[in-house]
């Protein structure tokens, strides 16, 4: 899995194999877990340590950005997080389809999992 946080986005570009994803996919169910990532080249972004998965009491599911330990840090309820779940397996869906995965996910106002001030991926 490859982690970038990408400085004239302000986004984090997430890229990982169909394995990957399906653990990412795990974790984010289970509410815990790290998955590390390689370090990416230094023309595309700052490289990240990995993802980190906690629980928490929500509502909904925050993505933050831990700057000093360079870890994409994803946490929420468990029922937002079940639907959070689902954006590595469509992730997974589209690499099948179109031989690559790609995926925005950004809070907007009405959005049924992710709060207001998350990160976005």
């Amino acid at each position: 899995m490859i982690l970038v946080s990408d400085p004239i986005f302000g986004e984090v570009e997430l890229t990982g194999s169909k394995d990957e994803l399906t653990d990412l996919a795990g974790m984010v169910a289970r509410g815990e877990g790290f998955v590390g990532s390689e370090p990416a080249l230094p023309q595309d972004g700052d490289s990240l340590a990995g993802v980190e998965v906690a629980n928490a009491t929500g509502p909904g599911v925050r993505i933050r950005l831990d700057s000093p330990r360079r870890t994409l840090v994803i946490d929420g309820d468990p029922a937002a997080r079940a639907l959070f779940a689902d954006q590595p397996h469509a992730m997974i869906a589209a690499m099948a389809v179109e031989g690559g995965g790609h995926r925005h996910i950004d809070h907007c106002p009405g959005h049924l999992h992710l709060v207001e001030d998350s990160h976005p991926w």
